[in-house]
């Protein structure tokens, strides 16, 4: 019996030791969690309405900060579903940084939301920093002027809120070096898109990451140039199998505003990635696992298949 007590109170004695390193150490290992960079995955759709993706948005988090590419339908939403899955800032207060690829309704219908929603909710109350193409003032100025008997009343009415949280700081791009802080330098390169005159990807770069993002469209020499030896690319895609069965005029139109699996295929080998993530996929009729090996036939590096929520 004394020998049992005796063990009983050096079992006591050494968890009261190693408790306190047990804490220290899971405290290092969340902070060295939430230092790192995290690619959240937002929204992967298309125009086409899907009720499993939202629009083509996604977030890149670091340090407790967010810097958000692009706004389709449903991306404050999303962001609230995706906050839980990462240790922080993705919380709405974060979402000042906003990055837009190019003025199609699908990557900007959630813009409105991306501007009010968070200071409605009571989070946010500093300014939004937008960046983006010719065209991106204007825009905002026509939601700020649509939405203003509504920030008039929650600003000024019984709710009582932030006015700053309502500001937008609109900056229209040139390709090179467009914003850099503590965390991370952004640089914007020009795509080719169709007959946009204007639309870009971004290149991020961290203290442990690079990432690419190609917005929308086909196959770009300065994507190339911009995403050499990158940690993970975000590359849109549509299936060409699929696409062969659309009549002319879609084929026409895709081939000229999007990229396909063999052209990235290409770029990948070229840029060689050490992920290649997909988004916004046009399958056309064929199916997720087609298209995936449309691409790994011909690039055999990591490759997936981006999905709404992804954390990378």
């Amino acid at each position: 019996m004394v020998k049992h007590l005796k063990k009983l109170n050096m079992n006591k004695l050494m968890l009261l030791f190693i408790l306190p390193f047990l804490f220290v150490s899971l405290y290092s290992q969340e902070t060295k969690i939430s230092n790192e960079t995290k690619v959240v995955v937002l929204g992967t759709g298309t125009p086409n309405p899907d009720p499993e993706r939202a629009g083509p948005s996604l977030a890149i988090v670091v340090n407790g900060s967010s810097y958000v590419v692009d706004c389709g339908p449903g991306v404050v939403r999303r962001v609230a579903a995706a906050s839980k899955k990462i240790t922080s800032g993705l919380e709405q207060k974060n979402l000042s940084h906003l990055f837009i690829t190019h003025l199609h309704s699908d990557h900007t219908i959630g813009y409105p939301d991306f501007i009010l929603s968070p200071v409605v909710s009571g989070n946010r109350n500093v300014a939004v920093e937008a960046f983006g193409p010719k065209g991106l003032q204007s825009m905002t100025d026509h939601i700020m002027k649509a939405y203003a008997e509504d920030i008039e009343i929650r600003v000024n009415g019984l709710e009582q809120g932030v006015a700053s949280g309502y500001k937008v700081n609109v900056h229209e791009i040139k390709a090179g070096l467009i914003y850099q802080d503590s965390n991370m330098v952004v640089k914007a390169f020009k795509v080719n898109h169709g007959s946009w005159q204007e639309a870009f990807g971004y290149r991020f770069e961290t203290k442990d990451k690079v990432i690419v993002v190609s917005g929308d469209c086909t196959y770009s020499e300065s994507l190339v140039e911009n995403a050499m030896g990158c940690d993970i690319l975000i590359h849109e895609v549509y299936s060409v199998e699929g696409l062969a069965k659309r009549e002319k005029r879609w084929r026409d139109y895709h081939s000229t505003f999007h990229t396909s699996t063999v052209q990235l295929a290409t770029i990948a080998n070229k840029v060689k990635p050490k992920l290649l993530v997909l988004t916004h996929q046009l399958l056309f009729g064929s199916t997720q696992e087609s298209l995936l090996k449309e691409i790994q036939d011909l690039y055999k590096g990591a490759v997936v298949y981006g999905n709404d929520l992804d954390v990378f």
